[in-house]
């Protein structure tokens, strides 16, 4: 049995155990938590769906996990993703209140690949904060920019670009700020 599908199995175990009552005080205040995040990535066609978080750890394997999705694409670069980044996508997804994955557009970038992408466009940092692991852009079908963004900014835990032109949110765990339209 591989690892991904033992994580998978521990993950419906604890999806099938865990109260499905968002709004119980005390349920969150000691009785326990869990933290979920469910990606795509159009690019390579993987998906993730991986609680990585229980009861104030993080689980090492899942964490892996994530990091493995969150990497550059284009020249295939693993990085470790800041998990504060991790938990604002989700609890942002968790007050969107949908079932639906986020789309990833980028994780990690690799500095060769910022600036291949900054050379195309003015709107990417040169000290991007996605090559420290530290954002991802998302899109969500169901969710308008507006409403993702909303979200994200209600987390209060970094930064959030609402890129309405290209249809995309970025969130990051930097200094607490928005921008875009």
């Amino acid at each position: 049995m591989t690892r991904r599908a033992v994580l998978g199995a521990f993950a419906a175990t604890a999806l099938t155990a865990a109260p499905t009552y968002s709004n119980a005080a005390g349920f969150l205040r000691g009785g326990g938590d869990i933290r979920r995040i469910k990606m795509y990535s159009g690019r390579t066609g993987e998906r993730i769906d991986m609680i990585y978080w229980i009861e104030g750890q993080y689980i090492k394997d899942a964490v892996k996990e994530v990091n493995y999705f969150m990497r550059d694409w284009r020249t295939d670069g693993v990085k470790s993703m800041d998990l504060r980044t991790v938990d604002i996508m989700a609890a942002a997804h968790n007050l969107l209140d949908v079932s639906e994955p986020y789309m990833l557009l980028s994780g990690y970038r690799s500095p060769k690949t910022n600036a291949m992408l900054r050379s195309k466009s003015r709107g990417v940092a040169k000290n991007s904060l996605h090559m420290r692991g530290q954002a991802a852009d998302l899109r969500l079908s169901s969710r308008s920019v507006s409403q993702m963004s909303r979200a994200a900014i209600a987390c209060q835990g970094g930064g959030v670009g609402r890129y309405s032109g290209s249809n995309f949110v970025h969130m990051d765990c930097g200094v607490v700020r928005s921008w875009g339209g």
